[in-house]
């Protein structure tokens, strides 16, 4: 077990389906790590959300004396939450229970992903997952955020978007009496029905319309034309809520999400476009509890940079 003397950092990621967390010296060494499930109180009842983030957080504590922690941020979409007062009564009854009495730094979880990806304090983070979000930083702190509006209102280029825009370009063809296949024969397969009108308009609608989120694997994996467009659209669409965030035209970008990862078609389309736009090559982000245990520590190290360099490519 650490002593008082030795200044240990607790980093945590929280989201709706899972929560991690990493505890680091301020040498850069990861000393525990701890998932559970999801604690997005935006997703989640304010009890459970909270007993998964201590969960998570007594797993990467393990063998430590929680007093050795000198600071900890926490980083979750969802972080206005903390400033209600039911949500901060159980939070910190859960905190004093693992003896944590430091402070607690709660941030967005784009500032995590931006940190994730760059030592650098102003810039951008574009998300894009489930939802699609981009963030402004300025001094790790977000300074606007763009989009994020919900699959009702907006979410141009996340997941449910790809899903609902294959729905509608498998509706096109069937309106116009084209051929059956590739992307529309998939999202037909996918929902059950038939390739007819008004089958696929009925499952389409049978659940929630996020549901359709889960169609977007059909298009990043499809090879025709209609699945082509749609990446293509996505990337224009994604780039230009970055653009919309962006501090300055120098200042770095960082991709975060499963649709944003490298070898995903939307992120490597959007890498095109915004090397198309000029933009400086981005930054891909890395795991966000070890960025969030970094934010953790920057009032405590004199060298950032290194512990940033040792942290995110040790984790």
């Amino acid at each position: 077990m650490h002593g008082d003397d030795t200044p240990l950092v607790l980093g945590l990621d929280v989201g709706g389906t899972s929560s991690r967390a990493l505890v680091s010296d301020l040498t850069g060494r990861v000393l525990g790590t701890g998932e559970a499930a999801g604690g997005n109180p935006n997703s989640h009842p304010a009890p459970d959300a909270v007993a998964q983030m201590a969960s998570a957080a007594a797993d990467a504590l393990a063998g430590h004396d929680p007093a050795a922690v000198r600071g900890c941020v926490l980083g979750m979409a969802g972080v206005s939450k903390m400033a209600d007062p039911a949500f901060g009564e159980h939070f910190r009854a859960e905190w004093a229970r693992l003896g944590l009495g430091c402070a607690t730094t709660p941030v967005s979880d784009g500032v995590v992903a931006f940190a994730a990806g760059t030592p650098e304090p102003r810039g951008t983070a574009l998300i894009a997952g489930t939802g699609a979000v981009a963030e402004r930083i300025e001094d790790h702190r977000t300074t606007a955020t763009i989009g994020g509006w919900g699959w009702l209102l907006g979410d141009e280029g996340s997941a449910y978007w790809l899903g609902r825009e294959a729905v509608r370009a498998t509706l096109r063809a069937l309106e116009r009496g084209a051929v059956v296949e590739g992307l529309a024969q998939a999202v037909c397969a996918h929902l059950g029905v038939p390739p007819e009108r008004k089958a696929l308009i009925t499952a389409a609608n049978a659940s929630r319309p996020i549901h359709l989120a889960e169609l977007a694997p059909l298009v990043t994996s499809a090879e025709d034309d209609a699945a082509e467009d749609i990446v293509h659209r996505a990337a224009v669409l994604l780039a230009d809520t970055a653009a919309t965030a962006r501090p300055g035209p120098d200042s770095p970008v960082v991709l975060a999400g499963g649709l944003l990862a490298p070898d995903n078609r939307v992120g490597q389309a959007l890498r095109a476009e915004l090397e198309a736009r000029s933009w400086p090559e981005p930054h891909t982000a890395g795991p966000g509890a070890a960025a969030a245990a970094w934010l953790a520590a920057l009032p405590l190290t004199q060298d950032p940079n290194t512990l940033h360099k040792t942290l995110l490519t040790r984790t």
